[in-house]
This record gives C-alpha cells, structure tokens and sequence, in this order.
C-alpha cells in the first residue's frame, strides 16, 4: 500500500481568507476567484467568525495581500 504523502497540497490560484471560530488556533481556509467574491465573503462571516486574510495566490506563491 505505501504510506501516505507528507508533500502539503498545492493551493490554486485565487485570493484566500481563512475562517476560524473566536478563541480557536486553526481555521480552515478559503478561496474565491476575484477580489469582490473575496469582500462578500469577508462580510459574510465576519459577523459570527474570526477573518483573517491571507492573500492572493499565484503559480504557487502568496503574491499580493490585498488592502481592506
């Protein structure tokens, strides 16, 4: 059988948040296409989460941390 990959995923392009519970360390993250899914999605949570926005991912690099 083997044993399973350590290698992390590869993230796909797009700009990234990640949502946690309030007095949690680890969230999960998540990606939307263009900047304005990203603001809606900002707005959706935050009312009950803790946002933390990571960035935009290009060719497998955080490139641009976008300004709110």
């Amino acid at each position: 059988m083997g044993r399973p990959s350590t290698k992390p995923k590869d993230l796909r392009d797009g700009y990234y948040i990640e949502v946690k519970n309030k007095n949690q360390k680890s969230g999960i993250k998540i990606r939307r296409d263009t900047k304005t899914q990203l603001l809606m999605a900002i707005e959706e949570y935050k009312e009950n989460k803790e946002v933390v926005v990571l960035g935009k991912q290009e060719n497998g690099k955080m490139t641009d941390i976008p300004k709110l």
